[in-house]
């Protein structure tokens, strides 16, 4: 068994107060139902705001189950009847769910179903996508 002395506990406890007062620390969380966003507001004045429907487990939710969101702790948010707990470093990362999720979210843009070349081809048949309209800066 590791005995840690008192001095020991005490630089420990330091050096978590300073790393603490470093970042940002989340007081409050909300649902936005006219955005859909879940804002996320920090003691500093600082907020982050993601889109609610766009996060694995949370897609299928209600405006009422998104509202019931909380902080939990000073690392997470937590959805109680939905079973559903994110980091909100993790968020603010971009990482929206699990890396299945997260891999098919990007495969989705690229998908090549018979529809989307169908909307291609006759899109190069019009000529393809129009340039951009030249802006004078």
């Amino acid at each position: 068994m590791v005995e840690i002395t008192d001095a020991e506990l005490a630089q420990a406890k330091l050096r978590w107060d300073t790393e603490r007062a470093q970042r940002p620390l989340p007081v409050s969380v909300r649902f936005d139902p006219s955005s859909g966003r879940i804002v996320v507001e920090f003691a500093n004045g600082a907020a982050f705001m993601v889109p609610a429907r766009s996060l694995e487990g949370l897609a299928e939710a209600t405006d009422e189950q998104l509202s019931e969101v909380e902080l939990l702790g000073e690392t997470g948010l937590h959805w109680e009847s939905l079973d559903v707990d994110y980091s909100i470093s993790g968020l603010m990362s971009g990482i929206f769910g699990s890396r299945t999720f997260m891999e098919a979210q990007r495969r989705g843009g690229q998908s090549k179903s018979p529809a989307k070349i169908a909307a291609s081809r006759a899109n190069g048949a019009k000529g393809g996508r129009p340039r951009k309209a030249a802006t004078n800066t």
